[in-house]
């Protein structure tokens, strides 16, 4: 639902069209993604529609990207301490 709302909003009817869910189930999917901020939607006419809040997406991203760097400097240290521990038992 997430990477369509990227493309540009769209109604309830269309998140669920190509998934393999009750309507029901998309809509309780669209309320936690409100309730989180991810996603607004509006009611016009008939329809709900939904659009990504970009401001969340960037924020989340910016969080994914500080974590990722985290754990690839503590990757690279792991991989610097097996290099050191291999070596030294070469020279054994």
């Amino acid at each position: 639902m997430v990477e369509r709302l990227t493309l540009g909003p769209a109604s309830v009817s269309e998140l669920a069209a190509p998934l393999a869910m009750s309507l029901a189930a998309v809509v309780q999917h669209v309320q936690v993604l409100e309730a989180c901020g991810v996603v607004r939607t509006e009611k016009i006419g008939r329809r709900r529609m939904c659009r990504i809040e970009t401001e969340a997406m960037s924020l989340a991203e910016q969080w994914i990207t500080d974590r990722r760097k985290g754990w690839e400097s503590r990757l690279d240290r792991l991989g610097e301490v097996l290099n050191e521990i291999a070596t030294d038992g070469e020279r054994s």
